[in-house]
């Protein structure tokens, strides 16, 4: 059965509304959306009477908003996270912190706009020697502090050994890749290094890199489930991050592997088909991972989040909307967000509040009646009221990015956007494309957002002219043809 048979439109599945089914997802999601009238009170504890609960955090590297079935995704299924999203909640309106990776994990780690730090100015890190201060405080090591074992599978990309890395800011596991991209059978970084650490140790091994992610955390699941403690596991998959490389293609990785630096952005490469392998293959080991929870029985004493680090790239999905990764354009912001929290939300919900990656540090620490710390506040909202079921509070998010001095704010349905020296006015609940520039129409309140813009930026770092910045022109893209260095 098509959604066309189910009278469900694309748009109508971004707007959220009251009741929809979708066929794609595993059993169908009611998508009720619950008034704060209906939803309970928040408890300032909401571990009063049990134990703190397990948290794993999943993030994809580049997916795009429409990248999974249980938002719209057509062409393959991800049983898996639309299993998720019938248990749990989806979030209609999440945005990444930034277009480009680094950026976002920063935010998401500290809780905080990354522009307040020096390696949250770096769009993405790259050899540059700055990264993430072991001083600062983040979302693991404050968790740490409350009792909890931590753990990161995955992509670090925050700054290299010997002054950065995830044991020197709260993880007490490691065992991923610490740079931006390697090649998924080689394991090699751009400049042809070996990037697979157990540690701060070197390691080597010939698997496909989304199964030995998945191979990992469910031994750590494993381990960490007989202590007595919680645990906190950040699985950052690598996929569908470019190289183009399906469990299958280790002949492309091996014809890649004489290219150069840039060999590793295959720009001669990559199909549907391949990201289609990609994306399968991280849902099977979230699969995994949801089996070994039930295997230890913990299935509902643990929150599972999955989201992505920003919007997609070549051959991702992000309808509804316009713009890539780099973008401030929708589609290079928006990305899926899945919650489930047993015994808190309710099943197969939907969330209009607008969110942003760095509201994990309070909404985390929150659920696991964990401390902030006061001499770092977060720019992240507490994201409990919503998913128990509360009406979207209003909320106002900010983005920039140096690469054509992209700016944007957005202000409940208003959109104010500025890439190069071309200002826009959208209303994005409208038009999600932005095609209607609306400067004309709403003068005054195109006036009002720029200054409300520019108010904020002056209380962010400046830019910093010898950080990093990337984005597409029309000598990568055919669709970026009018844009040039």
């Amino acid at each position: 059965m098509s959604k066309a048979d189910l009278g469900l439109s694309r748009r109508r599945l971004l707007l959220g509304v009251s009741a929809l089914t979708l066929a794609g997802c595993a059993a169908g999601l009611s998508g009720e959306v619950y008034s704060a009238s209906g939803a309970p009170a928040p408890s300032s504890d909401l571990n009063a009477g049990r134990k703190q609960p397990n948290i794993i955090f999943i993030m994809a590297d580049d997916l795009g908003y429409a990248d999974v079935s249980c938002y719209g995704r057509r062409e393959y299924q991800t049983p898996a996270i639309d299993s998720l999203a019938e248990t749990g909640m989806r979030f209609m309106q999440a945005y990444s912190n930034s277009p480009v990776c680094s950026a976002t994990r920063t935010a998401l780690i500290t809780g905080r706009y990354q522009y307040r730090l020096p390696v949250g100015l770096e769009e993405p890190l790259t050899s540059r020697k700055v990264g993430l201060p072991p001083s600062h405080p983040t979302l693991p090591g404050q968790l740490r502090k409350a009792g909890y074992q931590t753990a990161l599978v995955g992509k670090w990309h925050l700054g290299a050994l010997p002054d950065y890395g995830p044991l020197k800011s709260g993880y007490d596991h490691f065992w991923g890749v610490r740079g931006g991209s390697v090649d998924y059978f080689r394991h090699e970084s751009m400049m042809g290094q070996n990037d697979l650490w157990d540690g701060e140790t070197e390691i080597h091994e010939t698997a496909y890199l989304t199964e030995l992610f998945g191979d990992r955390s469910v031994e750590l699941i494993d381990e960490m489930s007989q202590n007595d403690k919680p645990f906190f596991l950040s699985l950052h998959f690598t996929a569908p991050h470019w190289p183009w490389e399906g469990p299958d293609d280790r002949a492309e990785s091996e014809r890649i592997k004489d290219a150069g630096p840039y060999g590793l952005v295959h720009l001669d490469g990559g199909s549907l088909e391949t990201y289609a392998e990609m994306v399968v293959s991280m849902d099977q080991q979230i699969a995994r991972v949801i089996s070994k929870l039930q295997e230890l029985g913990i299935e509902d004493e643990t929150i599972i989040v999955f989201t992505s680090d920003n919007g997609g790239e070549r051959f991702a999905d992000t309808w509804p909307f316009s713009g890539i990764k780099t973008e401030l354009l929708e589609g290079g912001l928006r990305v899926p967000m899945i919650v489930r929290w047993p015994g808190v939300i309710e099943p197969s919900s939907v969330s209009q509040q607008v969110t942003m990656s760095m509201d994990m540090m309070p909404t985390l620490l929150h659920a696991g009646s964990a401390r902030p710390d006061p001499d770092f506040p977060s720019d992240g909202i507490d994201l409990t009221d919503a998913l128990k079921g509360a009406a979207p509070a209003p909320r106002d998010v900010y983005f920039r990015y140096m690469n054509l001095d992209q700016k944007a704010l957005r202000s409940g349905d208003w959109k104010y956007l500025k890439i190069a020296d071309v200002s826009y006015l959208f209303n994005v609940e409208e038009d999600p494309k932005e095609r209607a520039n609306l400067i004309g129409r709403y003068p005054e309140k195109f006036a009002e957002l720029k200054m409300q813009y520019e108010e904020w930026e002056a209380s962010m770092l400046p830019l910093d002219p010898a950080a990093n910045t990337h984005g597409y022109t029309g000598e990568m893209l055919a669709d970026h043809f009018h844009v040039t260095d």
